[in-house]
Formats: structure tokens, sequence, C-alpha cells
């Protein structure tokens, strides 16, 4: 029988990563970053309560903000202005002014946790997601919610908007990814695809699709319509909490397990693998990534850790 031609797309050859800083100041486990539109800082949110802004260049502490008074799990920071937004178990959202260092504005109206958070790139509203299965759009001035975009039947673990329809795209505990129309409040359109919570996704920077991770597998979709494109070709096999993308279509994934894959976006090919090392003093338990971030460049990529670090990452030109 004759072999039919693959039409499978040839992976693209991405430089190896590697991790070349390793940067301690945290007394908890690490659950959330951000990137400041120009590069120079960035923060991450954690289980010790604080909000830490570091510099992108050196990796020195710059400000310790406090306020929480649980663990932190989202932060976003606005293109438009000098704000930050955090969320965490506290049921608290905040808006941070970056020229006062403190909170200007608080957002009531979780009834529990607030697991993750976005804002929007072209109107001034935040977006928030938790354990009470509802995710609410804000007003970020008048601090007023528009909207409790409910539906799914479990918490809401990971959100993105985007300027165009779907504005909001919202990932479950309860396996479903739904697409909003932003104007009623309204699901359009539910992806049933994965069989298990979708903890992380990830909006292609400059290519009309987004991907999805969950325990099951790692899957991609196209924006606007949500149709699915593939599967990535390997199992990660933990649960997966975080993920990004640059606009070399390096796309990566971090685990429970402290595993951390690299995957060739066009192909779904893993090129990477490798594993956290646990700093010394910590358990091999405390190995599991929560949050990963490119920088604005996507030169540079950051994860932060059960074992209480952040780790920066970068290509290795030495590598053949």
């Amino acid at each position: 029988m004759e072999r039919m031609p693959s039409k499978w797309p040839r992976p693209d050859w991405h430089v190896p990563w590697k991790n070349y800083r390793v940067i301690s100041g945290h007394s908890g486990l690490v659950r959330s970053v951000a990137v400041d539109p120009s590069n120079t800082w960035f923060a991450t949110g954690s289980a010790d309560r604080t909000i830490k802004i570091w510099d992108l260049a050196s990796g020195v502490l710059k400000l310790t903000l406090t306020g929480h008074i649980e663990q932190v799990r989202g932060l976003a920071i606005s293109n438009k202005h000098t704000y930050m937004f955090s969320a965490g178990d506290d049921k608290q959202v905040k808006c941070w002014d970056l020229e006062q260092n403190k909170v200007i504005r608080s957002y009531h109206g979780h009834l529990s946790a607030v697991y993750c958070l976005a804002i929007h790139p072209t109107i001034g509203i935040l977006l928030t997601g938790g354990l009470d299965s509802v995710c609410r759009v804000w007003d970020i001035r008048s601090k007023t919610q528009i909207h409790a975009l409910s539906g799914h039947e479990n918490t809401v673990c990971s959100v993105f908007t985007r300027p165009t329809d779907p504005q909001v795209v919202t990932g479950s505990h309860d396996s479903t990814i739904k697409m909003w129309d932003l104007r009623y409040g309204k699901t359009t359109l539910t992806l049933t695809n994965h069989k298990k919570s979708v903890r992380a996704m990830a909006p292609h920077p400059k290519e009309q699709a987004f991907a999805s991770a969950s325990a099951d597998n790692i899957k991609k979709f196209t924006l606007p319509n949500g149709e699915f494109c593939h599967d990535m070709l390997s199992q990660q096999k933990t649960i997966i909490n975080a993920m990004a993308v640059n606009e070399e279509g390096v796309m990566v994934t971090g685990g429970d397990n402290g595993s951390m894959w690299f995957w060739d976006w066009k192909s779904g090919h893993n090129s990477q693998q490798s594993q956290t090392i646990v700093q010394p003093g910590s358990l091999d338990s405390e190995a599991g990534i929560y949050a990963l971030t490119y920088d604005i460049t996507g030169t540079r990529l950051i994860s932060c850790e059960a074992d209480k670090t952040i780790k920066m990452w970068k290509q290795d030109e030495n590598a053949i």
C-alpha cells in the first residue's frame, strides 16, 4: 500500500533554554507573576501573602507590598496606567497604584478564593475567576461589577482576554472552556474536549489561536471559533498549572512535579524537557511550578515555584 504523504507540519528547531538565575526572597510558595509593560521589572505573588517587585535585569528586590491576608494567586499589570491588580484566597481583588505603592481600590463580590485575573487590553475592565465558579467583570474605575459570567460548574482557574470577540475565555475545574459575549454576559461556546480541570491557557501573541492544558493533555484551538486543531504530541503526565507561549512559537508548560516542558507551537512536538532543581533545604515534593511568563521580548522566561524561589531562563546560545 502506498504511504500517504504526511500533512503534519515539520517542527521548527528551537534553541534549548537554561536556568541562569534563582531568586530567593519569598517565604512561601510563589503563586503568580506579571511583567511590567516597560520590561524593566516584574511582580510575584506568594503564599506568604506578599507581592514582591523585582528588577528584571538584575533580579534584585525593589519592593514588598503587603495587604492580602491569604496567598496571592493572580497578578496583572496595566499597560495604560500605573496600576497593578492582585487577587487571592482572601476573596480580595485589589488595584495598586504603583506611583504611591498602595491599594487605591478594592473590588468586592467574590464569595470565596480568587484564582485568576486578567485585564482587558483596550477597555477599562478587569476579569477575575475563582472558587465560586463565576468569572466577574469589573469596571476598573467605578469598582462596579458589570457582569457575573456564570455557567461553569466548578472553580474558574484560568482566564484570558483579548480585544476582539470572544473577548473573554475561561477554563475551569469542570473540565470545560467557555467563550463569552462580553456585551450580554452570556456563553457563546463551551468546549468539552478536555476530561480534567483546565488549569492553564495561553493565547498565541500573534496567531488567532490558543492552547489549553489539563492533566490529560495539551490542546490547541483556533480563535474566534474554538475549532480544535490538535493535541500536543507527548504527555507530560502531571497536573499542569501554568503555560506561556512567545512570538517565536516556543510554548512552555509547568507541572506539579517540577517538570517544565518546551514545545514547538506549530507542530506540537516536545522539544525539551527539564526538571526543576529544588533548593537546598526543600523537600523533593516541593518541586511544583505554579506560574510561568515570558518577558515582553519573549527572550526571558520566569517560573514561580513551590520551593519558594523564582527561576529565570534564557536560550542557551552555546547549545549546538
